[in-house]
């Protein structure tokens, strides 16, 4: 591995990532914190601020990133797990946004060959109640045609016309009485955890001290000018770091704590609630993203498989509530069910829901209207006293917003830099063949979808450790092996880290997860990361959480028994 020409990197940590992975020590990291002086400070460890730091680190910026909970933990791992330009903002007359997150689409397609895949969606046209009037089929097709020529053709592949009997080879399940043709077209697929996780790893690379489990409690400020930020690590230890420039990049959580002076303008955030439920695959066997009516919603609803499950979602919907603590509720179960049931033959109910998430969307929008209808632009905003807040925008477009978020930094700091991150391979991704190493199935390729050509360090913990090689989660395939690599390699420090993003196995068996909880444990303390009182707290955390999840799923709006 050979550094971009011009660009400055952590020799002592590019020539370790030669014989071993990149270390990302939260040890080493939060000492570096402790005795740093830094251009800028990011605050806030989701996909804009991870990518945000990895630009800046690249540009020779002298950078940390900090994330109160877990990377990606927030918004970044309870998306639709979806890389897309949004066929929904053509509708909505916002072609340059499609057009731009079409063109960011292939550049992560490139960038994270391992972690992003083609993902093909499939729209039904139906003779009545189906996602659009079938009258308006010929100026669906036109709106493909737009989407491809917008960005669509750069996967290589346009959309196509399907009949009654290819619909069904994608999806058997679908009720064929209504069932016209159907229309095929192609974005991509992401975990959302584990490219956030990788951007970090990757801007660790290049010299950026990144860390989790701290959290920023105040911004400095001396002379009018920022200074730096007040923070604390989930074990009580202060820090005073010093920084001449602040990034927010919160996101929804900038609606409870925003950083800027009084008088300074804060750009108005209003949370939209999305869901999603995860089912076994056999009730829907779908081989592809399955778009679906919602009888009496605008939104339509998608089913996308992910291994033996197949993931419904989603629902948009304005949230007043705690950001910290946001779940699936039984009526938000039931919508995305009954869609579901209206469309396919199947006899799925809430019995079959195996695992559940609940995010928000920072859009940036007064109160008013339907948030399904708000506009996905992002908003930078720089104020005078050298603090940058960055919010809104989707997945798919974080590496611009993260670029025009550091040219403002610059701008602040009042030096020129220049962004590589168009086109800067991630950790894993150097030399990725998908081809080649998915074909050959089993182990190879689960380790290689999710590590790509690093996958040969878990590997070699899985055959040369004690138990490495044995199942972690019953029912998945992840390794012991690979929650140890999480907890050395990946700066996993609690239960949640290891289980819910750095594998999503709570997403995909809620119950067998939390079975699996006091093994991860057990590994968190003879790795080292944590002592035994503190697992048996984070136990218990861990159980408690898992109750609220299941509770919300029982739990209606009205408060009453679902008759």
């Amino acid at each position: 591995m050979v550094s971009l020409p011009g660009r400055k990197i952590n020799t002592a940590r590019a020539k370790m990532v030669l014989e071993n992975p990149q270390g990302f020590s939260r040890k080493e990291m939060l000492s570096e914190l402790d005795s740093t002086a830094y251009d800028l400070v990011i605050v806030g460890g989701g996909i804009t601020g991870s990518y945000a730091a990895l630009d800046a680190a690249q540009r020779g910026l002298k950078v940390a990133l900090l994330e109160k909970d877990d990377f990606a933990s927030g918004t970044s791992s309870k998306s639709s797990k979806m890389v897309h330009g949004g066929l929904r903002y053509i509708e909505q007359g916002n072609l340059p946004l499609v057009k731009h997150s079409l063109l960011e689409r292939q550049r992560l397609r490139k960038n994270a060959p391992h972690l992003v895949q083609r993902l093909p969606f499939l729209f039904p046209v139906l003779s009545e109640n189906g996602v659009f009037d079938p009258r308006l089929a010929a100026g669906f097709e036109a709106l493909l045609w737009t989407y491809d020529l917008a960005g669509g053709w750069r996967e290589g592949v346009l959309h196509k016309k399907l009949a009654p009997n290819e619909v069904l080879s994608h999806c058997s399940t679908f009720k064929t009485e209504r069932l016209k043709y159907g229309f095929m077209y192609y974005d991509a697929r992401v975990d959302d955890a584990r490219l956030t996780l990788t951007i970090a790893r990757t801007a660790a690379y290049f010299g950026a001290t990144v860390a989790n489990h701290v959290k920023v409690t105040d911004v400095r400020r001396h002379g009018g000018k920022v200074s730096g930020v007040e923070a604390e690590t989930d074990e009580g230890i202060s820090l005073s770091i010093r920084a001449k420039c602040v990034v927010m990049a919160t996101g929804s959580w900038l609606r409870d704590w925003h950083g800027a002076l009084p008088d300074a303008g804060v750009p108005p955030i209003r949370p939209a609630k999305g869901v999603h439920i995860a089912v076994p695959w056999s009730k829907i066997r779908n081989d592809c993203t399955v778009t679906i009516p919602v009888p009496g919603r605008a939104r339509r609803a998608t089913i996308t498989r992910w291994g033996d499950v197949a993931l419904l979602g989603t629902t948009d919907d304005d949230y007043q509530g705690s950001l910290d603590e946001v779940y699936c509720t039984a009526d938000e179960r039931d919508f995305l069910i009954e869609g579901t049931r209206t469309a396919l033959n199947t006899d799925l109910d809430e019995h079959d829901v195996v695992g559940s998430i609940a995010g928000t969307r920072p859009l940036t929008a007064a109160p008013g209207g339907k948030t399904v209808d708000v506009k996905r632009n992002h908003e930078i905003r720089v104020d005078s006293d050298g603090l940058v807040t960055v919010v809104g925008g989707k997945l798919t477009t974080s590496r611009h917003m993260a670029e025009q978020t550091i040219d403002a930094v610059s701008t602040v700091l009042g030096v020129k830099t220049r962004c590589a991150t168009a086109k800067q391979p991630l950790l894993g991704s150097a030399g990725y063949d998908a081809q080649s190493t998915t074909a050959t199935g089993g182990l190879v390729a689960h380790l290689s979808e999710r590590y790509g050509n690093e996958s040969h360090f878990v590997a070699d913990i899985i055959e040369h450790e004690p138990g490495a090689d044995k199942p972690l989660v019953e029912g998945l395939p992840y390794l012991t092996g690979e929650a140890v690599y999480s907890i050395r390699r990946e700066m996993a420090a609690t239960i949640s880290d290891v289980l819910d993003r750095r594998i999503r196995a709570r997403l995909h068996a809620r119950d067998a997860a939390a079975a699996a909880a006091p093994t991860v444990a057990e590994l968190l303390v003879a790795e080292g990361a944590i002592d035994r009182p503190t697992a048996d707290a984070q136990l218990n955390e861990y159980f408690d959480e898992i109750a609220k999840e299941k509770d919300a799923l029982n739990t209606y709006s009205n408060e009453k028994e679902k008759v």
